[in-house]
């Protein structure tokens, strides 16, 4: 069911992975925090950035990527390999 939700949401998988190649160590750092359900403040917190530093790197994810908001962004996280669904018991 996930999977077919991601293929309507994004283009195929092998665009993702390139377009994730264009981003900056920090970017994919960034863009982990957020698919791992962290909020704003967490993702500051845990980086040692302030949230215009955050706000940046959040603005520059969605541009990249071509997403319309932070949803798209998990969603390219995903199907790049960036990160992976925890297994279920």
């Amino acid at each position: 069911m996930f999977a077919r939700l991601l293929d309507h949401c994004l283009p195929a998988a092998t665009s993702s992975t390139a377009r994730l190649e264009t981003l900056t160590s920090r970017q994919r750092e960034v863009l982990t925090l957020i698919a791992r359900g962290m909020s704003n403040t967490e993702i500051e917190a845990e980086l040692g950035i302030t949230r215009a530093t955050r706000r940046s790197h959040v603005t520059a994810l969605l541009s990249r990527l071509g997403a319309r908001d932070r949803a798209q962004l998990v969603i390219a996280a995903y199907e790049s390999g960036l990160v992976r669904a925890a297994k279920q018991p």
